[in-house]
């Protein structure tokens, strides 16, 4: 009563010509409800509505008034609908004849002999790690065997579908329309059918659109509908809390909640990676308005996780008030969590809270969140919009060091960088520093950062597919009446079957070669040189990781403090 009560004061509050107005409008929607009692249409309105947009959404108290006598936005009943249907589907996953189906499916002892050969070896790194306040939570076994069913669902498990192929010949097909499922597509929730006819053989294939993930564990095929709703079963048969994310803009992923870091994390079967939330809106350009994620126990909007740009986010969510989607959502958890213990209430309540701090603090895509989508076939993601622009920048001005006048005062250059923050530090220049591994090197030739946050480890590598791979710093100092004295390097990187790293110090037709240890290199054979260049080169390698064999600057995370490349340059005058 007090909305109500609230409503009408504000209503009253307006000039005596506005109220009336608005007044008569009201009566009129009043009348039709009392005529047509039965009749749903006559309780929705629409906000593009003329009069509604003209004579109600301006007048304060108007839109309060009509939400008072049970009138809803015609969109909003369709947002419900939508949210409805989602809350009820992910049912399914608690399914256990479907959860038992799914583990005889799953290679559970090879994910998980491959999770604890990686435990093992973080367990050795971690006995020489140094632990801080800010070192994050080891990583548990659970926490290591997650990308192993994500990597083997997306490598051996479900395959991606853009046109199907022929079922007779199994030649190539092209789109043919669409048709009705017939009542067994039905019974698997085959919301639609697409045709392809082959030109081959001429016959015609169907593609339903299955939704039911028992289906899906049988054809094991899809876009990222079936990809997501497949593989969320799979993480709830293996003990997983899950969720199933939708994202408005057509696109689904799952979520999983780490008990090690208490976080909800990130998980795409379809790119396969995990704990990037940023890549849709940074790297394929989404333009994200809603993204829902619903579980047995809860729905919630987590649309703040996947966004950096929360102004552009808030202008685009025109579908329904926001007021009314939290109330909304409220209501829809606690009708679900009715039948829960207090105590797991509780737990749900606190994991939100550390959600809601989590959307308040948005931060800055990472590089790996950069590129564009790699599922599908181009045509389609071009028509999508998803292809992204990191592959089409171009690369910087080739970058070549020289020396500040604190630097020639001082007659040392002295420059580290840091893989695990991506950041440069030029030591003897007031402390500059540099965001981006990239930013500061002379050339790149099939060379990325990489982050493995199972391994808990980053480094620099050979893109996947490329045989070589190289990177060069250079430093000049022409003009300072200065030159090289003693340069004293260390590079450190690490191999694996037969990868190779070389690096060396090169000025015109002098070279030295370098250790790439710890320990680093000291030379003075470059003495009296006046511009040199560090350059890497990555080969080799054995098998589809062979990109991964060879390595540059490999650190933990969170080792923040260490310099993986630090260069030294002692100087004298000409």
């Amino acid at each position: 009563m007090a909305a109500e009560q609230s409503a009408i004061r504000l209503l009253v509050s307006n000039p005596t010509s506005v109220f009336l107005d608005c007044s008569e409008i009201l009566l009129r929607y009043a009348e039709n409800i009392i005529r047509n009692p039965q009749e749903p249409k006559y309780r929705t309105i629409r906000l593009e509505n003329q009069v509604v947009r003209s004579r109600l959404v301006p007048v304060p108290g108007a839109l309060d008034c009509l939400k008072a006598m049970g009138f809803t936005q015609a969109s909003e009943r369709q947002f419900y609908a939508r949210l409805e249907s989602s809350f009820q589907h992910v049912l399914m996953y608690e399914d256990p004849v479907l959860q038992a189906q799914a583990r005889s499916l799953i290679p559970e002892e090879d994910l998980r002999a491959k999770a604890r050969e990686k435990l093992k070896v973080l367990e050795e790194l971690e006995k020489e790690d140094t632990k801080t306040e800010n070192s994050p939570p080891p990583l548990t076994l659970e926490d290591l065997i997650l990308p192993e069913l994500r990597r083997w669902f997306k490598k051996d498990f479900f395959k991606w579908v853009d046109k199907a192929p022929c079922e007779r010949c199994g030649g190539r097909t092209t789109a043919a329309g669409m048709a009705n499922p017939t009542p067994a597509e039905q019974m698997w929730q085959a919301g639609r059918v697409e045709l392809y006819h082959c030109a081959s053989c001429q016959s015609q294939t169907r593609f339903p659109r299955y939704n039911h993930p028992g289906k899906l564990l049988e054809t094991r095929r899809g876009r990222c509908g079936e990809w997501a709703n497949c593989f969320t079963l799979l993480c709830r048969a293996l003990g997983y809390e899950a969720r199933h994310v939708v994202d408005w803009t057509d696109h689904v992923w799952t979520e999983c909640f780490s008990n090690s870091q208490q976080r909800w994390l990130h998980v795409d079967p379809c790119e396969n990676v995990s704990d990037k939330p940023l890549m849709y809106e940074a790297g394929w350009s989404k333009k994200l308005s809603y993204v829902v994620a619903f579980s047995n126990q809860e729905v919630r909007d987590v649309t703040w996780r996947y966004s950096c740009r929360h102004q552009e986010v808030c202008a685009r969510r025109k579908e329904c008030r926001e007021s009314w989607l939290r109330e909304t959502v409220n209501r829809m958890n606690e009708k679900r969590q009715a039948g829960l213990s207090q105590e797991r209430k509780e737990e749900l309540v606190r994991r939100y809270l550390v959600e809601l701090v989590e959307f308040i603090s948005p931060r800055k895509p990472g590089e790996k969140e950069m590129g564009g989508r790699t599922t599908g076939s181009v045509a389609w993601r071009l028509a999508r919009g998803e292809l992204g622009t990191q592959k089409d920048k171009a690369k910087a001005e080739p970058y070549v060091f020289r020396l500040s006048e604190q630097e020639k005062k001082g007659r040392l250059f002295h420059l580290v960088y840091c893989t695990a923050n991506d950041k440069y530090t030029r030591l003897y220049n007031n402390v500059d520093m540099k965001v981006g591994w990239e930013n500061w090197t002379h050339t790149v030739q099939g060379v990325f950062r990489k982050e493995e946050h199972d391994w808990n480890m980053c480094y620099l590598a050979r893109t996947e597919g490329a045989t070589t791979g190289s990177v060069s710093w250079k430093f000049d100092l022409e003009g300072s009446g200065l030159c090289v004295k003693e340069i004293k390097v260390v590079t450190r990187s690490q191999t694996f079957e037969n990868g190779s790293v070389s690096w060396r110090l090169c000025s015109g037709d002098k070279c030295v070669l370098l250790n790439g240890d710890a320990e680093g290199t000291k030379t003075r054979d470059l003495e009296g040189v006046t511009s040199f260049t560090l350059t890497a080169e990555l080969r080799g390698g054995r098998g589809d990781n062979a990109w991964q064999h060879a390595q540059l600057f490999r650190q933990a995370l969170h080792r923040t403090e260490e310099f993986p490349l630090d260069i030294q340059v002692q100087l004298k005058p000409v």
